[in-house]
């Protein structure tokens, strides 16, 4: 499974998954999706992080004040799993000081990066992800047609989002070995267990996982699991798909409209339909949802509304693409990954530990020789694969952006 980008990174994602998750993080997927409205409280406590606020003290110490405030400020609009606007950030953080925005968000860096092995990137505006997804022979008439279709204008096609999101820092590795079981976390969880006489109902009841990095606790795997399908069958239908196209798919993989997606016992909503989990998507920035065809010109244009099956009915034709998010947070080539493994039936792991013991105890070359035989099969099908799936694609997978 790809990604340190669900690790919001998602977890990718991503839908990164960070090195530790409380309680209330385990419920942002499952937040109601129009739920958009800010808290009073929140507000209050925004106004109080103005960088001109305080009397006295001197610019360092308003810079390093500023960015702890910018920090928090990303943690809570992280948690709420929404981009972090520009304007948010002049509102609550700068106030009048609105100049010293590349000061403190360097000075905010450092600290995400040392103390949570976080960053705050900015994501991608359509057009820039239309420029940097197109295929290489595209022309410029081409792109101008894309950003006609979906309502960018000309004058903004090169600037940026100017909204942020956090994401994790720690190589692939780490997190890999973060994930493995070890036998004294086990025990010390063991051991740390509520047991069957306590009342606490806020632990939802996971099981100890002996790792670091509990994927049992952290993100909900199985809308995770739905988001990734999601993103790879609209990758490999040409970047985009058609909303009757995506449906279709999802109801032979026994996913219809009026199916549910269960969450964990953390989350305040058990299950969501699928129109609502896709409206949460979209708000979250992982899918974009154009209205295209003639239905356009008269109809809304819906493009971060909530989302109903009953649009199609009604004469309004929908496409879904990857989201801002979804590039920068789980990226093309890692659900290219994804898709190789799961087609090809192995996870990368599973069949190499009786090789390995079997070299051991022989200790022969012939041993070693079908071992490395093995790995190359597998090597090459993996490449085969993700050929083909750039191919359906339209051209050269984007990393992470």
């Amino acid at each position: 499974m790809p990604r340190a980008t669900t690790r919001s990174q998602k977890p990718a994602r991503g839908l990164q998954a960070q090195p530790s998750q409380t309680q209330r993080s385990q419920k942002r997927w499952a937040e109601e999706p129009e739920d958009e409205e800010e808290d009073e409280d929140e507000e209050d406590e925004g106004r109080n992080m103005d960088v001109d606020d305080g009397e006295g003290g001197d610019e360092a110490e308003k810079l390093k004040r500023a960015a702890n405030a910018l920090v928090r400020l990303a943690m809570f609009t992280e948690h709420k799993r929404v981009p972090l606007r520009r304007d948010e950030i002049s509102k609550k953080v700068l106030g009048s000081n609105t100049r010293s925005f590349a000061r403190v968000l360097a000075a905010a860096q450092h600290i995400l990066h040392n103390t949570l092995g976080m960053e705050l990137v900015e994501l991608r505006s359509r057009a820039e992800l239309d420029k940097e997804t197109a295929p290489p022979n595209t022309n410029q008439d081409d792109l101008e047609e894309a950003r006609k279709a979906t309502g960018v204008k000309k004058k903004s096609a090169a600037a940026g989002s100017k909204t942020y999101i956090l994401r994790s820092t720690l190589p692939a590795r780490v997190i890999e070995q973060a994930a493995l079981t070890r036998e004294d976390i086990l025990e010390e969880e063991a051991a740390d267990a509520p047991s069957d006489d306590d009342d606490d109902d806020e632990v939802g009841g996971s099981a100890p996982s002996g790792s670091i990095i509990s994927w049992c606790s952290a993100d909900h795997v199985g809308p995770l699991g739905v988001l990734y399908v999601i993103l790879a069958l609209i990758l490999v239908s040409g970047r985009v798909m058609g909303d009757q196209d995506l449906r279709a798919t999802l109801k032979r993989l026994r996913l219809p409209a009026v199916g549910t997606i269960g969450f964990s016992a953390a989350s305040t909503h058990r299950t969501l339909t699928l129109d609502a989990y896709l409206t949460t998507l979209l708000r979250q920035g992982f899918l974009d949802r154009q209205q295209v065809g003639e239905a356009k010109k008269g109809g809304n244009k819906g493009k971060r509304g909530r989302v109903a099956q009953a649009d199609d009915e009604a004469g309004q034709t929908y496409e879904w693409r990857w989201g801002a998010r979804a590039q920068s947070e789980v990226g093309e080539v890692a659900i290219c990954q994804f898709i190789a493994e799961f087609m090809i039936g192995e996870d990368g792991h599973g069949r190499e530990e009786p090789e390995e013991e079997e070299e051991g105890a022989g200790g022969s070359g012939a041993g070693r020789a079908r071992t490395e035989k093995r790995r190359a099969d597998k090597q090459s099908k993996l490449d085969k694969m993700a050929k083909g799936i750039e191919r359906a694609a339209g051209g050269q997978l984007a990393e992470i952006m």
